[in-house]
Parts: structure tokens; sequence; C-alpha cells
């Protein structure tokens, strides 16, 4: 007795080509994830540098709110009461009784659009240096200028801080997907406070 099969299996080229149709959406399906992946990190990043570069920003203008004998100082405030600066430098505390003077210096550090805002605080007491501690504030900074509008005499009536950070930390995600995070500008104005 002979049986004939009336069922018959998938050939081959149908399973090759059920493969190829699964291989195609599955690649897809991770290259899609992978970008949202990508750019979910580069999102926080962004937020992440835009949170650090607002408090770096309000740090600074309260330092300079409550500075006093602010420098660079302009050769002629007459013909130029403006001036374009990479630092500032300020008394931060002075105690006349004990002859202790704190000076605070703000300053861009680096080359090429790479960046650091640096403060130093030196200490002296009776005009010698005790000492003096440097710390960076934030890198990344692509642009830095601190802008002094002097009065006639030594006195500062407005420093405005103009400053662009890029965040940096995902440079392989920028390379594999061209993913680059938004630069952030953000530029303020303070006045220092007068104690006359």
């Amino acid at each position: 007795m002979t049986r004939t099969r009336s069922e018959r299996g998938f050939s081959i080229i149908e399973m090759l080509i059920a493969l190829t149709i699964t291989a195609t959406l599955l690649t897809a399906t991770l290259a899609a994830l992978d970008a949202s992946f990508k750019s979910y990190s580069v999102t926080s990043e962004s937020a992440s540098t835009h949170v650090v570069s607002r408090i770096v920003m309000q740090r600074t203008m309260a330092l300079i709110r409550n500075g006093e004998d602010f420098g660079p100082y302009p050769i002629n405030p007459i013909t130029t009461p403006i001036i374009e600066s990479d630092w500032i430098e300020f008394v931060s505390f002075s105690d006349p009784t004990t002859g202790v003077q704190r000076i605070t210096t703000l300053a861009r550090q680096g080359a090429d659009g790479d960046f650091t805002l640096v403060y130093t605080l030196s200490t002296f007491e009776g005009g010698v240096l005790q000492s003096e501690d440097t710390r960076p504030l934030i890198t990344g900074l692509t642009q830095l200028n601190f802008i002094m509008e002097y009065e006639v005499g030594p006195t500062l009536q407005r420093v405005t801080v103009d400053m662009v950070v890029q965040p940096n930390d995902l440079a392989d995600a920028a390379i594999t997907a061209g993913l680059e995070a938004p630069t952030i500008r953000m530029v303020s104005s303070a006045s220092p406070r007068r104690l006359d």
C-alpha cells in the first residue's frame, strides 16, 4: 500500500524569504531603538548642562553683586568706559581690623573654543599672599566674555557675562549617530551693591 503525502512543508526559498523579512524588520527596530536611546541621552545631557550653566551664572552674578574694587580698569574711562575682557577680579572680603582681604578672580582658560571658567580665591593678610585656591567652575565653554561698564572714577556700574556652553559628554553618540546637543547661551547682567 502506497501512501501519498498530501501535506507539504515550506520550501527552502520560502524559508529564506521569511528569514530575510524578519531580519530586516529586527534591524530596523533595533536601529530605531538605538537612535531613540541616543536622542534621550543627548536631551538629558543638554538639560543637565543647562542646569549647571544656570547655577554657575547665578553664583557668578552673586559674587559680582557683593564685590568691590573691580578690575581690569579702563585706562581712560571718559573715552572708553566699557571694557570687554576674558577675566574679572574684585575684592570679595575685606576686614580692616585684621588686615585680611580676599580677592576673587574669574577667568577664561583654554584655547580654540574649548574654554573653562576658573575661580581663584586669593587670601592676603597685611598685603602678603597667604593662600590661593583655584577651581574650575564649568567646562565646555565655546565663548566667555565679561563686559564691564565703568562710571567716571573707579566705580563699576554694571557687568554683563556672555557665556556659550557646548554639552560635550556624548562625543561617541555624535560620531556614531550624527547627534549633537545644541549649544546653550546665557547672558546676564549685575550691578555691584553700593555700600555708601
